[in-house]
């Protein structure tokens, strides 16, 4: 990272994000950057100066970029669609989702933990919705699942007795703390949204249930 002129892997590096979103960001005009011949290349300076303006004194990113990020850790195919009662069999469902991204690397490992996890504390939030969250060494970047359930899910010790219906799981790298919680905040805000829960539970198929949370 001493060289003055970064390629797209280094940026992503330093920023810690994929590289597919420095390359979005550059196509977009929204990251100081350009060609040298067919390749982005960006000034380190540029890219320092361009990152102290977007950190406020909170660490909270701007909206803007927290829509740049769904887009980022989300597909349509980590979109499901699940029948379970319990917590139990539905959190191992998401999980299986979830361990099909390419940044989680232990599978096993991924499901142990949620459910560990849970055991210690609820992650339901109320409003039917839970936010089982996981930190991993076997993570190699920040990634989530979603599972929209057909039935509730009744043993979640939720704080206003509504049954769980809509789960948003998140995985990330030890080292991805301010992310981490940066992401569980928005999704925290986005769902209180009644609207847009409503929505999602009688999305017809993953790809509208997608389109709905990148808005």
């Amino acid at each position: 990272m001493e060289d003055d002129i970064l390629t797209i892997e280094e940026v992503a590096k330093y920023l810690r994000v994929s590289e597919r979103t420095v390359y979005d960001w550059a196509q977009k005009g929204e990251i100081p950057s350009g060609k040298i011949g067919t390749v982005w290349r960006f000034k380190k300076s540029e890219i320092e100066k361009w990152v102290n303006e977007r950190l406020s004194s909170s660490s909270k990113l701007e909206k803007a970029d927290m829509y740049a990020l769904v887009k980022n850790i989300l597909s349509p195919e980590r979109i499901i669609f699940m029948n379970h009662p319990t917590k139990h069999d539905a959190l191992l469902e998401l999980s299986e989702n979830l361990a099909t991204a390419p940044q989680i690397k232990d599978g096993k490992e991924l499901a142990e933990e949620i459910l560990k996890r849970e055991e210690l504390m609820s992650t339901a939030l109320g409003r039917g919705i839970a936010i089982p969250h996981v930190r991993l060494s076997s993570v190699t970047d920040l990634v989530m699942s979603v599972g929209i359930s057909l039935t509730d899910i009744i043993d979640f010790q939720t704080i206003d007795d509504t049954p769980v219906r809509l789960l948003f799981m998140i995985a990330a790298a030890y080292n991805q703390h301010s992310y981490y919680l940066q992401t569980l905040s928005f999704f925290s805000s986005k769902l209180k949204n009644q609207d847009l829960r409503d929505a999602l539970l009688n999305a017809k198929d993953s790809m509208e249930a997608y389109n709905l949370l990148i808005k």
